[in-house]
């Protein structure tokens, strides 16, 4: 809408019921320690299809990484 002038940020933001911050937002690409993360978390995952999610997370952190809600990396695992 704002970007074909049909009006301003402020208004469409507030027509979607979204704020501005959330308009603008711009996410970083994930660095090398996320992607290494993420590639092992996957062959975790393939390795022990029926561990759950705080399993995992024990096996990755018996490995010496850092995750969690206190971690250094934060990691979201979705059920297929």
């Amino acid at each position: 809408m704002a970007a074909e002038g049909v009006c301003s940020i402020r208004a469409g933001c507030r027509l979607l019921k979204l704020s501005r911050s959330t308009y603008r937002y711009r996410g970083r690409p994930p660095g090398e320690r996320e992607k290494a993360l993420h590639r092992r978390l996957g062959e975790l995952s393939t390795q022990h299809p029926r561990y759950g999610y705080r399993r995992i997370t024990a096996l990755l952190r018996q490995e010496g990484w850092e995750v969690g809600k206190f971690g250094d990396l934060d990691i979201e695992i979705y059920s297929p």
